[in-house]
Order: C-alpha cells, then sequence, then structure tokens
C-alpha cells in the first residue's frame, strides 16, 4: 500500500513513517501543505494522511482540493480538535475518517486499513433500492428520487448498512462495528457527525425524513409517511 502522510511534527512524522514502513507499507513524508499538494499530483497513493494544522497550507484546504480533483483514495485527517462541529468540518471537507491526537499507533494502523478497504469490499446486489433510495455499490454514488446525494464513501458505507436493515434498529455499536471495523476505537461522536452529514444530503427540507434516532438506542432508515398512510 503506499501512503502519503503530511505531518509538520518532524518527532511524530519521523515516527509515523517508520511504523508504517515496518508494516510493509511505501510511505512517502512531506512536512507542510504545499509539499503534500505537490506530491499528490506527481505520485498515486491509496491513502492520504493529513495533519489538519500544517504550515502553508492546512491539511483541510488540501483535502478540499484532492476531492475537487476528483481523488477517489481515502483521506484520513489527524488533528488535535475533539468538538463534534470541528469534527464535521473535517468531514464536509472529505475526508473519510478523523483521528484526534493523541492517538496509539496501532489505531493508526487500523483505519488506515479502514479507509482502504472500502474499495476491496465484495458486492453483493449491485444496486439497493428502497423508500425513494437508490445505492449502487459499483459506482459507490447514491440518488433520492432523482437528486444525486455527493456522498463521501464513509457516508456511502453508512448509509449502505442502514438501507441493508430498512426499518430495523441498528445498534450504535453495531454500526460502529458495520461501518468502521471492531478493530477501531472509534468515538460516539464520530459516529454522531455522519449522521449529522449524512441527514443534510439524505433528507431535504420538504421531504419525509429517512433516518431516525431511537436516544440511546441507536439508528434506523424508515420511511415513516408511507407505513402510515399505504
Amino acid at each position: 500500500m503506499r501512503i502519503l502522510l503530511a505531518e509538520d511534527d518532524y518527532r511524530l512524522g519521523n515516527l509515523v513513517q517508520k511504523l508504517l514502513v515496518k508494516q510493509g507499507m511505501q510511505v512517502d513524508w512531506v512536512q507542510n501543505g504545499v509539499e503534500a499538494w505537490e506530491f499528490t499530483l506527481n505520485n498515486s497513493y491509496e491513502v492520504i494522511i493529513l495533519d489538519w494544522m500544517m504550515p502553508e497550507k492546512s491539511g483541510l484546504d488540501v483535502c478540499r482540493d484532492l476531492r475537487r480533483g476528483q481523488y477517489q483514495g481515502g483521506i484520513l485527517m489527524l488533528t488535535a480538535k475533539d468538538a463534534v462541529d470541528d469534527l464535521v468540518i473535517g468531514l464536509e471537507s472529505g475526508a473519510d475518517d478523523y483521528l484526534v491526537k493523541p492517538f496509539e499507533l496501532k489505531e493508526l494502523i487500523a483505519r488506515i486499513h479502514s479507509v482502504a478497504r472500502r474499495s476491496n469490499v465484495t458486492l453483493k446486489d449491485d444496486v439497493i433500492k428502497v423508500a425513494g433510495l437508490e445505492l449502487n455499490r459499483l459506482t459507490k454514488t447514491a440518488k433520492r428520487g432523482k437528486r444525486d446525494l455527493n456522498l463521501t464513501s464513509r457516508e456511502f458505507q453508512l448509509l449502505e448498512v442502514l438501507t441493508e436493515n430498512y426499518g430495523r434498529v441498528l445498534p450504535r455499536e453495531i454500526l460502529l462495528d458495520r461501518v468502521w471495523g471492531w478493530e477501531n476505537a472509534v468515538s460516539p461522536n464520530n459516529l454522531d457527525a455522519f449522521i449529522r452529514l449524512l441527514r443534510k444530503k439524505v433528507d431535504n427540507s420538504g421531504e419525509p425524513e429517512l433516518i431516525h434516532n431511537l436516544r440511546g438506542v441507536g439508528y434506523k432508515l424508515e420511511d415513516k409517511d408511507v407505513i402510515q398512510n399505504p
């Protein structure tokens, strides 16, 4: 696996690069956002790890530019910010996942594999259709009616699990396991941030809500208007 690591902290960057190389990964390490952007123009990476706060060009800006340029690989954001609103900003920029500093190096490795794994998922039916939603597993695209939802890869995974279990309440633990994997110590804030973004895209104003929260239990996808008014 080829990875770009953009981290301006020399001690951390050096440590992470050595660790990942020991794991059999090929790692290019840069220390500012401009270098990160230039490396992405001249090389192909399966996963890009971006520190949020970097000199010359922030990781957030690099992430946005990558997605505007149609980069389809995995992006993992490293950040000291742990408030839900800040995490939402990172996810809206196009990041697939984030890791809050300080972190365990074994957790970083698990997150890298989790982000990269999405392109190697065994497909079932190519298209899922339920409650006006249409998810295409081949193209990783989703629609509600005629409206494109423009989901990130992680949002697509989350919506895919919800649609596969239409009408069923999925406990938070199940969603975290199915989307991030059992080996990841993902916080509930992570799931809440993704649900918040997913709702903004799926449940537009004037449309029936499809994603529902059962406080203290979990989430489910269901068109209650159709159920109540067949």
